[in-house]
């Protein structure tokens, strides 16, 4: 009778465990967070992690089928090759360089016979650069980094995204970093050449002529240690620092711990312009004028970027002093191939007419596409809807 009855129960019994128990077993192993059968399949949109955290569902997305690490695509990386032109030195101050300019000659005369000479000076002054820091942190739970014992390369993954995250952050600063908005950043390019009319630099800043709310930029910059060049303080390290925290006390949402493997990421960096002459910036490209080749950007135009380009290297004093490099969206760069064609009438092939510029076929770097000898880089991070500069 009681065997009939044990019979009877088991589904039940079993039943119960399978509503009311697997959630809390899920529960303890995503962090402590109990939710219903409905909330544990997506029926309810409820979230379960904490921001900022690797989760188990961040982890089975990082397996192959084997239960290796995967090879992520990274759909989100950027090409930003000013980070690789971009040379470094140390400063003068612990928060930067202060750099001294002449601002004035001494004056200089025709003397007569019996005249005396009267004395003369230069004129100086004295420009302050700080420099940034760039931080980011990451915490991995130990038991999910040792899930199928392959800690080392999961965390190895990760690094590689945190790397990323720090280059795009970086490439964006060193453009439009802007102080007066963000103190705790460097000043980038952008601000210091703003303006047409009513700066000294303003000469060097050119327009393309675009009125409109996509604009973008070109840049051409002489990198040297007299005229631009990248900083770290004085003391401190050049270049990415990675320091391995080991096993920590990480806190989740509701400040309790858990053990976590830690990284830290930490980028010192900064940016001194010492001579405004050799940044030039060719503002106001219109990109939908340059795509249609029409308008400010059709090939008879004044104002066609290839026209610009030409007078944006008349404006460096002497070549000789550094490194000249173009930076361009990938847009431009290709916008740049189809003006060659168009401009090579008596091209035998359009391949011979699109290499004009360096060798853009497939299968060649970037890097070797140029403009009069001057390399012409790619950077993501360089905007598409800049406003009209004036």
């Amino acid at each position: 009778m009681i065997q009939h009855i044990l019979a009877l129960l088991v589904p039940f019994i079993f039943a119960f465990a399978l509503i009311y128990g697997v959630p809390y077993f899920a529960a303890w192993v995503l962090g402590g967070q109990v939710v219903g059968v409905r909330q544990m399949f997506g029926q309810t949109g409820a979230t379960i992690g904490v921001s900022g955290k690797v989760t188990l569902l961040d982890w089975a997305k990082s397996l192959d089928p084997d239960g290796s690490t995967a090879t992520v695509v990274e759909l989100l990386n950027q090409t930003n090759e000013i980070l690789l032109d971009m040379p470094f030195m140390e400063g003068n101050l612990p928060t930067g360089h202060k750099t001294t300019v002449r601002t004035g000659l001494p004056t200089a005369i025709w003397r007569q016979m019996y005249q005396g000479v009267p004395p003369s000076k230069t004129v100086r002054a004295q420009i302050e650069d700080a420099c940034g820091m760039l931080e980011t942190r990451a915490e991995l739970d130990k038991d999910v980094a040792a899930l199928n014992g392959n800690d080392k390369s999961f965390r190895l993954l990760e690094a590689q995204a945190f790397l990323e995250a720090m280059n795009q952050a970086m490439a964006q600063t060193l453009i439009y970093g802007n102080t007066a908005v963000n103190p705790e950043r460097f000043m980038g390019l952008a601000p210091r050449f703003s303006t047409i009319s009513g700066a000294v630099n303003g000469q060097n800043v050119i327009s393309a002529g675009g009125a409109g709310a996509d604009n973008t930029s070109v840049w051409l910059v002489v990198w040297g240690k007299n005229t631009v060049i990248g900083l770290f303080p004085k003391g401190s390290k050049a270049g990415l620092n990675h320091e391995d925290l080991g096993l920590i006390d990480a806190f989740d949402s509701n400040n309790n711990r858990y053990r976590a493997l830690a990284d830290h990421w930490q980028w010192k960096c900064g940016l001194t312009v010492r001579d405004w002459r050799y940044v030039v910036r060719i503002a106001n490209i219109d990109v939908s004028d340059l795509v249609g080749q029409t308008g400010s950007q059709a090939p008879t135009a004044a104002t066609a970027l290839i026209k610009l380009m030409t007078r944006a290297m008349a404006r460096i004093p002497f070549m000789g002093m550094g490194t000249p490099v173009f930076y361009a969206t990938r847009t431009v760069k290709e916008m740049l191939s189809v003006a060659a064609i168009d401009k090579s009438n008596a091209a035998l092939s359009i391949r011979d007419a699109a290499n004009q510029f360096g060798t853009v076929s497939p299968g060649y770097v970037q890097k070797q596409t140029e403009f009069f000898g001057v390399p012409i880089r790619t950077v993501d991070q360089i905007l598409t809807t800049e406003a009209v500069v004036s």
